[in-house]
């Protein structure tokens, strides 16, 4: 009985803190998603584009580079970083129609090229980067909330929502939509596919700045910190299904309560070797993902 009730007790924080922390991977899932499915690019420069956001709003918040409002700091850093990730389309966009591989191996070393432009501005040092948010909690049903756990509830819905709206609402989504489900005939209407391809990107861009902007305040900023979140939302998109949106933000959810109780009753040492595992394992058993029947192919 007592260990049935220590698990019984142990569970919901557990439950909880890895709902919280999976939003953040889905938030990272659907940045992957959004370049994947309109040009079937696997875009693994998107952990340190959104390291490089968050160390620009450490930078012009902080002093190192400006001393900006918290605010100010996120908007311009929010502005560079939608240029930057155009820049990185335009480097790509001559063989994205021709290799998905090549384009894919591409975004690698673009990936490399931003994580050497953190470590020339902003040198190899840990820093912290906290949310500018009241700090208070209270229990509920024996589990601890905290106003950083509303925080990330409350911005994920908000961006997520919106990100949706604008897929469902409105012609750039419609855009969206056609060239994801099939680009030749896309094409063949007269849609233009890079600006549907940029679309993703932008977005992608600013998912990733968010996520950074809400994971960080949990463990620390260094040239390799969003690398390592790399891995989580990568594991939720493959979990959610690449070619699945909604899949993605259910995805990040499922694997961030999986890490929690595997690092609370197996081990945190090996967290890695099971996030490559359930990749693996999703792979073999669910190639689309598991809610690929469910969310079909519309968006």
């Amino acid at each position: 009985m007592t260990v049935l009730s220590g698990f019984a007790s142990d569970l919901p924080p557990l439950l909880w803190s890895g709902a919280v922390s999976g939003c953040l991977y889905g938030l990272g899932a659907l940045g992957l998603v959004m370049t994947y499915k309109s040009s079937r690019v696997v875009n693994f420069a998107h952990g340190n584009l959104a390291g490089l956001a968050a160390f620009l709003v450490y930078g012009f918040s902080n002093g190192a580079l400006l001393n900006l409002s918290w605010g100010n700091a996120v908007l311009f850093s929010a502005v560079l970083i939608a240029l930057i990730a155009t820049l990185s389309y335009a480097l790509i966009s001559p063989i994205v129609f021709k290799s998905d591989l090549a384009s894919t191996i591409a975004t690698l070393g673009i990936g490399l090229m931003l994580q050497g432009l953190i470590q020339l501005l902003f040198g190899a040092d840990i820093v912290n980067l906290d949310l500018p948010v009241p700090r208070f909690g209270f229990s509920l049903a024996g589990v601890r909330v905290s106003s950083y756990d509303l925080t990330v509830l409350v911005v994920t819905l908000l961006i997520v929502g919106a990100l949706f709206f604008v897929i469902d609402r409105t012609r750039l989504g419609i855009a969206f939509r056609a060239v994801s489900t099939n680009p030749f005939a896309s094409r063949v209407c007269g849609l233009n596919l890079r600006s549907v391809h940029l679309f993703a990107w932008l977005s992608s861009a600013v998912l990733g700045l968010v996520a950074a902007l809400l994971i960080v305040p949990t463990t620390f900023l260094s040239s390799t910190t969003m690398s390592s979140f790399m891995l989580q939302a990568f594991t939720a998109a493959v979990v959610g299904g690449f070619n699945s949106l909604p899949g993605a933000a259910v995805g990040g959810v499922l694997v961030g309560i999986a890490m929690n109780l595997f690092a609370f009753y197996v081990s945190p040492e090996f967290m890695n070797t099971f996030l490559l595992a359930v990749i693996l394992l999703t792979l073999n058993l669910f190639p689309g993902g598991l809610l690929e029947k469910v969310s079909g192919g519309r968006v």
